[in-house]
């Protein structure tokens, strides 16, 4: 059987690495729209969260196999189609993840100093796509919305110590414009209370042990929240006490050693969390050019935990800021006309991965699901799609006994079209590239962000 993913990030890769290792004879070719691999493990992660880039090995274990090809600068929809992708492929799987971001529908949102997380995020991490931004780090306080582990990371790298910054993979150019940032002070506003923040612990006593950052948090926020958390499920109630000791430790207790009081007291930048704040317009500087600030409709919750909402109670509030990034999710978009799509939810029909009306079809990832969840929930339910690839070869609702082409087929149409494939061991040279720019400036890689120079390193 000929398998095919499109997409390179967790999503694919996992796919593919589960059809490979379950049947002895499948072949998988991944298509991928730039000419680097490994999609969000590249492009989201934080540069100072190296460890979770790890799966890149892995990744590169499955891309290396005989069994397994990689075709990455192929954009599927536009370089070759999905219903030709489905003559060439006895199944065709759609990883290709969440390439917009959610708007916030507000007035003034598209004032200059306004940027959407996923373009900031793209911007430090050196996607293509995103690598002009020049974000305007001139003012002094920065407003993030949006209380996810994204926001976090996006918060802790604008207050990060540079010495901390440069031994990463962040970009060469970001890290300039973070040397010159005046940003000091972050707020990260969101909707609900501090019972539904959606950041995880980890990324939450990250930013709490922040060189040079001290925590504001007001402990009004928190005072009676010990009662309401005693029958949480433990994550939560974890992540809870810490905010509540946070908020509520007065300096000089035992807690803390004294000198990190000392510390934290003269520490130079801070960073706040704000609840039940609801943004209604970004503000326009008198020129109407520039944000400079955010009015807030305070809300009151309707409803406990998860599913609690957020109601407006008519009180508004203004916040001054410069700079205001949008952290309130991403969203997938259509590929292809001959491909259903959930306008509403972001999503393809789909069950177990199957797309719906469309046998021989199949998504996993974002596309799938919606875009929460880290990279082991990618992986499983990648593993799920493959399952249900794997389960209809068996019953023979995928018929084997008519031959495919795969690639063969594909290379054709491409060249036909002018497209050049870049293969996996066109991607070591560009790793390898990058790692050697990196080593000389002390870094793990300088990752390259134009896709010319990369095509041109490898001869294309």
């Amino acid at each position: 059987p000929r398998v095919c993913v499109v997409g390179s990030g967790p999503a694919g890769f996992y796919t593919a690495q589960h059809v490979l290792k379950h049947h002895g004879g499948a072949r998988v070719d991944i298509y991928e729209k730039l000419p680097v691999p490994f999609g969000l493990v590249r492009f989201g992660v934080a540069p100072d969260h190296p460890e979770v880039k790890n799966v890149i090995n892995a990744f590169t274990q499955t891309a290396r196999s005989e069994r397994c090809a990689y075709y990455g600068n192929v954009t599927v929809g536009r370089d070759v189609t999905v219903a030709e992708l489905r003559q060439a492929y006895h199944a065709v799987v759609l990883s290709y993840g969440a390439e917009d971001n959610r708007v916030l529908g507000i007035p003034g949102e598209n004032l200059s100093g306004v940027y959407s997380a996923r373009a900031f995020v793209g911007w430090y991490n050196g996607l293509p796509e995103n690598r002009d931004l020049k974000p305007d780090l001139s003012c002094e306080t920065a407003l993030i919305l949006g209380h996810g582990n994204v926001a976090l990371d996006i918060a802790r790298i604008l207050l990060s110590p540079l010495r901390l910054l440069k031994k990463t993979d962040i970009t060469d150019g970001s890290l300039a414009a973070l040397a010159c940032s005046k940003v000091k002070r972050v707020w990260l506003v969101g909707r609900r209370g501090p019972l539904q923040v959606a950041f995880t612990i980890k990324e939450l006593r990250e930013m709490i042990n922040l060189p040079g950052a001290r925590p504001v948090l007001n402990p009004a926020d928190f005072t009676g929240l010990e009662n309401a958390i005693k029958d949480a499920p433990r994550p939560r109630k974890r992540l809870t006490e810490l905010m509540i000791k946070t908020a509520l430790e007065k300096p000089g207790e035992k807690t803390m050693e004294v000198q990190a009081v000392v510390a934290q007291a003269a520490a130079p930048r801070e960073w706040g969390l704000k609840f039940q704040r609801s943004p209604e317009e970004v503000l326009p500087t008198a020129d109407g050019r520039r944000a400079r600030g955010v009015r807030m409709a305070l809300t009151r919750l309707e409803g406990s935990g998860d599913s609690a909402k957020a109601v407006p109670t008519g009180d508004v509030e203004e916040l001054e800021c410069g700079l205001v990034l949008s952290s309130i999710g991403y969203r997938s978009l259509p590929l292809d006309a001959a491909v259903p799509f959930d306008t509403q939810r972001g999503v393809i029909p789909n069950s177990s991965g199957r797309v719906e009306g469309v046998p021989g079809l199949y998504c996993s990832g974002w596309v799938k699901r919606g875009p929460t969840g880290v990279i082991i929930t990618t992986m499983n339910d990648s593993f799920e799609t493959a399952q249900s690839v794997l389960e209809d070869l068996q019953v023979g609702v995928l018929d084997v006994s008519a031959s495919r082409e795969g690639f063969g087929a594909v290379e054709s149409i491409l060249r036909s079209r002018g497209v050049r494939p870049v293969s996996f061991s066109d991607w070591e040279k560009i790793d390898a590239a990058e790692v050697a720019r990196g080593k000389a400036a002390g870094k793990p890689r300088e990752k390259i962000v134009d896709p010319q120079e990369m095509l041109q390193l490898i001869g294309h």
